[in-house]
């Protein structure tokens, strides 16, 4: 339409029209303002602004229109700024402007320099002081302005450089400031919310002044504040929501705004918090009625903040938690960490030997209700500490200061990029004096008030939990923590408290669970390839999170491991398992063969596991009924599912009194778990609490009609619903006095876009002058009465008040329910523990495992493991991994020195050990043809090579570190672990440091080790441990490859690189390797051919150098009469020009071959006594013939030569 005018315009006046981009302008038209004014606004039509341009081109013929590349003269009578024009002005003026600062402020009309300009325009309105800058939409604006806020007195304007797109005159500096504005809304120009004071800022908004207020009470808290149906965001919070959630905001009157639809709040709030925020939501506390009858009639809604959340909270929060989004983890722990210094002394020597500190935690999982506690010595390194933070995978963690700057630097290095964790700091200066009992006694009497079923109180903190100071400490500053939130109240139950590692578990330290990759893998820190995944094959998600802590600590109980072990036979057997070890005990010695199970154990199980992994998460379910955070769906989903599970198991009648021969499930432990969870007393609460429920009303979400009233409960209810009742029906008797006061037989209420009870009538009716018209159409109008609006208006306030009273109601129900949580959490954990045992035995029956045998306790410690597997690599490899044997005995051989080369198998053997130990202590089957195990208290590896720079740990030290830690804490019932120590330093340093901590471990702690190096001087150990330590290595096969000696180019010193390929057998055998392929590595590696052709030179010289020394130093130790023999015999040989010194190393190296030769052939000898294999016995006494038959024939050829007792006479001196 606009083009349309401008051509109808241009034809009437005969002038060209001019078009740019984005502006149209006429050349000569007068009161262009009016016209544009009138095309953008679309008022008027084409042919009355054709009369308007005509009328106003005879009245002022001499006037000129400028245009953006000439001036003109000014119109005397401008008329003022039409409202519609100046209102978008100020928007988008508003909307760019910048910071105020009181020493720049934009000159007024009446300035002097402004004065002629200012007087013919005396009745412009002045614009806001907040208004920097202007934005204009016409060239006449443009230039009033240009003229205002000019500095010269002189009328003519400046010559302006044109803007590109719209060939408009640009400011400079009003044009940066514009870019500056419209690119970086967030950075300079978002006005922060200010410092509250006592007295309200009158330029403050009613809701800024709401928001500045809230955001003064909780200042570290992001606030999402509720108008209207969206959420808004003010100042720095806005700044940062919009680039988390990547929104747009503004500046909106005094602060930079934004905001998110009510409906997407879980979405936002769930990024907001992964983002590492504490996110608080404001709503309003009032409604529209209560706020009409209120005292609040004429003021803003007042609001509060009516929920917190974090990354610990998130799950169990009210509106945003117990969704399945993917968003949260398995477990959300809080973990607060308190300490103290203490003085250790060295009971060796009882000197000082530093300053160490004690810690005390406690561990929060909301979402589930688990409570853990702990409190240890824990060395500089903090390598308890790690080991607690490894296990939990905290969410978020709590600083209890004071804390050592160790504690500290460990813990936020924890908590950086990669781990995504939160951290908070609470000072603990209160607790000095023992405040912090009276804090968590205090607690205790408040809940034990309202409710003292199963609720601890202060006598039974320390009796009952083994809480002792720091940890108490902790406790109480998790607790504050937690109040804000509302979820104090779960750390009142004894129940939920249990200790971090008990004396039935086994305590894996953080260097075994990170080497031995046993929660998560060392690549990207992710469960796949981890034994947690291997393991894994539970159907819930409560059944994984036992499962982590399972493995995390294994069971030091041989009772405790023997009844898992036999609940998975017996699951294994019900699914017709085609494999049972033929070491198998308890139950199967006990029948005389394989359990006498009944099919349906493992069918009824895996379909109450499969309806439990489709449902709800119950165990979370359950934590939020007990904050009374649930709705009523979740509450109804949950008990249903209890309710279901317990039904169905109660087909295997474990309670019942029938014979033992007889029963369908044999396993004490599976008896246990089953009753647990479907005793009569669980199936008949869920009933009960389900009764009071109306399940229609709760799928509708109505709350009004939730609460279902019987035997006396929820009075209140009921009278506030007779409320509503008559309200309503005294609204609807009003239709009768209507009728007859029209005259009118069938008038009826309507509803019509949510406006109820209005009355119809055609337009003609006369009605009451106090009757309201609501709306109408052509032929009728709708009108309320005053007396149905003031029924409405008490119908509105009666069912507020139902609202209100079915909400206390509701909460009052989930009140109540804490009696009955600790009873359906104990179902819930049962539950768990059968879809472990479920997932063991599903594993054990497809991966072909073998159950595991534990010797009785009062035995020496002991491994034997037949044809053992790596869990991990195997599912990887499938049937190409080589298994291997290991055979440990206090008694007899307890350590193993293994050598090899490099990718040889060495790290995969004693990793694969490790693994089967953790998993048959679990009660799992191992990946084994046999095993017959011994009860362990501990693993402890020390593997790798790793630094810690940001924390100031070298590689070397964090070796010695580890060292010293298993040295510490291994007892002669470990297993101990050690992967090429001393590889940090120096040769000499290394082999010393590595010789010594195996001396110490053999002669002091006397435990099982297997020790990988690559330092062939750590194998004389044997000589001091002659019965306990045997040498083994991973073997391989060689073959030389063919020289052609025409070739110019060959090297015969290409060593191992290039002269012979290496096939490796990834099988354990005894003896020692004096190679380690490092070339070939190198090769793989894909190092630059005359770098590894340098090497091998190196490598060469080097060898020969150390051969070199090795003989003078073995000629030095000869007998005296064999270096004459060797004298006389060199000037009886004429013929032999070398010297005296050649010809005796000659018969040096003829002795050096008779040594190793013999030690070859006895070796041989007893690997062939020892094997149990015959045809490994068989193939090393064909080897040590073969040996052997080479040593004859050599005596006999040098005795034809007249020098038998060259050979004798050194053999002598060598061996007596």
């Amino acid at each position: 339409m606009e083009m349309m005018i401008m051509r109808n315009l241009a034809e009437k006046r005969d002038q060209p029209v001019h078009k740019t981009p984005n502006r149209t302008a006429f050349s000569g038209i007068p009161d262009l303002q009016q016209v544009e004014f009138l095309i953008r606004k679309r008022r008027g039509s084409a042919v009355r602004l054709l009369k308007n341009q005509q009328r106003a081109k005879k009245a002022n013929p001499q006037q000129v229109y400028k245009t953006p590349n000439r001036t003109a003269k000014q119109n005397p009578k401008l008329k003022p700024v039409p409202k519609m024009e100046k209102q978008k002005q100020q928007v988008i003026s508003r909307f760019f402007a910048p910071k105020s600062k009181p020493s720049s402020s934009t000159s007024s009309p009446s300035s002097p320099s402004s004065s002629a300009p200012s007087q013919s325009h005396k009745n412009l309105p002045t614009p806001p002081p907040k208004i920097t800058s202007t934005v204009t939409f016409s060239t006449s604006k443009r230039l009033l302005t240009s003229q205002l806020i000019s500095p010269s007195k002189s009328s003519k304007i400046p010559r302006l450089s044109l803007s590109p797109h719209t060939h408009n005159p640009i400011n400079p500096s009003l044009h940066q400031k514009f870019l500056k504005k419209l690119l970086e809304p967030c950075s300079s120009s978002s006005p922060s919310l200010p410092e509250p004071s006592r007295n309200k800022n009158p330029n403050f908004t009613p809701l800024e002044q709401q928001v500045v207020e809230l955001k003064s009470k909780y200042p570290d808290v992001l606030l999402m504040v509720e108008v209207g149906y969206r959420y808004r965001f003010f100042g720095d919070d806005a700044e940062n929501a919009a680039r988390v959630l990547g929104i747009y905001a503004h500046v909106d009157h005094n602060f930079l705004t934004a905001s998110v639809p009510t409906f997407r709040l879980n979405v936002h709030v769930r990024r907001l918090v992964s983002a590492g925020y504490k996110v608080g939501v404001v709503k309003q506390t009032e409604t529209a009625a209560i706020k009409a009858h209120g005292s609040n009639k004429l003021g803003p809604f007042c609001r509060g903040l009516s929920a917190l959340y974090t990354k610990a909270t998130l799950e169990a929060a009210e509106d945003v938690g117990g969704a399945e989004e993917g968003c949260g983890s398995v477990n959300n722990y809080l973990v607060c960490v308190v300490e103290k210094e203490i003085l250790v002394v060295n009971k060796d020597c009882s000197l000082n030997s530093g300053f160490d500190v004690r810690i005390g935690f406690v561990a929060v999982e909301v979402s589930t209700g688990d409570v853990v506690y702990g409190e240890f010595d824990d060395n500089f390194m903090r390598s308890g500490l790690e080991a607690v933070v490894l296990s939990l995978s905290p969410a978020e963690i709590l600083l209890g200061e004071p804390l050592s700057k160790q504690t500290e630097k460990f813990l936020l290095a924890y908590s950086g990029p990669s781990s995504n964790v939160r951290v908070e700091r609470a000072s603990r200066y209160c607790f000095k004096d023992g405040g912090a009992l009276p804090e968590v006694m205090s607690l205790y009497e408040n809940t034990n008030r309202y409710d003292s079923r199963d609720h601890l109180d202060g006598n039974t903190l320390g009796t009952e939990t083994g809480l002792h100071n720091l940890a108490v400490q902790a406790l109480a500053l998790t607790i504050r923590h937690l109040k804000q939130f509302g979820f104090e109240r779960l750390l009142c139950l004894g129940a939920s408290f249990r200790p971090f590692s008990g004396k039935a578990e086994m305590m894996l330290s953080a260097n075994a669970l990170q080497q031995l990759e046993v929660l998560m893998n060392n690549t990207d820190g992710s469960e796949t390839g981890s034994l947690l995944q291997s393991m894994n094959n539970t159907l819930t998600i409560y059944g994984l999170r036992l499962l982590r802590h399972w493995v995390a600590h294994p069971l030091c109980d041989r009772n405790l491991i023997k009844a898992r072990l036999d609940a998975v036979s017996e699951i294994v057997n019900s699914m017709g398992s085609t494999r049972i070890s033929q070491n198998l005990s308890g139950l199967d010695e006990k029948y005389g063969g394989d359990a006498p199970c009944q099919p349906e154990v493992s069918y009824v199980l895996s379909s109450v596991l499969t309806n439990l992994g489709r449902s709800v998460d119950i165990q979370r379910g359950l934590a939020r009924i007990f904050h009374r955070t649930a709705t009523a769906t979740e509450f109804i989903a949950v008990m249903q599912t209890i309710l279901s599970a317990g039904k169905q198991l109660q087909q295997l009648r474990v309670d019942g009194d029938t014979n033992e021969e007889e029963r369908a499930v044999h396993s004490i432990l599976l008896r246990q778990l089953i009753s647990t969870v479907s005793s009569s007393t669980v199936i008949g609460n869920a009933a009960k609490l389900l009764s009071t429920i109306n399940k229609d009303a709760a799928e509708q979400g109505d709350l009004l009609y939730l609460i279902i009233m019987s035997d006396g409960k929820f009075q209140e209810v009921g009278r506030a619903r007779t409320a509503v009742h008559e309200a309503k029906e005294k609204l609807d008797s009003l239709i009768g006095l209507y009728c007859k006061q029209l005259r009118m037989h069938k008038l009826e209420f309507m509803s019509v876009s949510g406006i109820t009870h209005l009355i119809e009538l055609p337009s003609e009716v006369r009605v009451p002058l106090n009757w309201v018209k609501v709306n109408s159409t052509k032929k009728t109008i709708r009108y309320h009465p005053p007396e149905v609006l003031s029924a409405l208006d008490r119908l509105a306030l009666a069912t507020e008040e139902l609202n209100v009273v079915c909400r206390a109601a509701w909460d009052n129900f989930l009140r109540g329910f804490v009696g009955y949580y600790n009873e359906f959490q104990a179902a819930v954990q049962a539950l768990a523990a059968l879809d472990c045992l479920h997932s063991f035995a599903i594993i054990s029956r497809n991966m072909n495992y073998v159950r595991p045998v534990f010797v009785n306790d009062d035995e020496p410690v002991q491994i034997h493991i037949c044809s053992g597997r790596h869990p991990v690599l195997e599912n990887v490899l499938e049937d190409n991994f080589v298994p291997n044997d290991t055979e440990l005995h206090a008694d007899g051989e307890y350590c193993q020195i293994i050598t090899g080369p490099n990718m040889g198998g060495k790290s995969c053997y004693i990793r694969q050990v490790a693994l089967i130990v953790i998993m048959a202590q679990v009660g799992c089957f191992v990946p084994a043809s046999a095993a017959k195990l011994h009860v362990l208290d501990g693993i402890h590896t020390r593997m790798g090579a790793s630094d810690s720079i940001q924390r100031g740990r070298s590689t070397f030290l964090e070796e010695l570190s580890e060292a010293s830690h298993v040295l510490s804490t291994c007892t002669a019932q470990s297993l101990v672990i050690i992967d090429e120590l001393g590889r940090g330093t120096s040769t000499h340093d290394g082999v010393a440091i590595a010789h010594a901590t195996l001396h110490h471990l053999l002669g002091q702690k006397k435990c099982l080790v297997l020790f990988v190096t690559h330092y062939l001087k750590i194998v004389d150990i044997r000589r001091d441990f002659p019965e306990s330590v045997g040498a083994y290595h991973v073997s391989y096969l060689t073959s030389e490859k063919k020289i052609d000696p025409t070739d110019s180019d060959s090297n015969v010193n290409t060593g191992d690189s290039d002269s012979e390929d290496v096939t490796y057998l990834y099988k354990l055998v005894p003896g020692v390797s004096d190679r380690s392929f490092g070339f070939k590595v190198a090769q793989l590696a894909q190092l630059p051919s005359s770098c590894i052709q340098r090497g091998v030179e190196m490598a060469a010289k080097l060898e020969a150098e150390v051969s070199s020394r090795s003989r003078d130093r073995f000629a030095q130790n000869l007998p005296l009469q064999s270096l004459q023999f060797c004298k006389i015999e060199q000037e009886g040989h004429e013929s032999i020009s070398t010297g005296p010194h050649q010809s005796c190393m000659g018969k040096i190296d003829t002795l050096e071959y008779l040594a190793a030769s013999y030690s070859e052939v006895f070796s041989k000898l007893k690997s062939a006594l020892g094997d149990d294999n015959q045809s490994t016995s068989f193939m090393s006494l064909m080897d040590a013939k073969i040996l052997a038959t080479e040593l004859v024939n050599r005596f006999q050829g040098s005795a034809l030569n007249g020098r038998g007792s060259i050979f004798a006479q050194p053999y002598n001196a060598i061996y007596h």
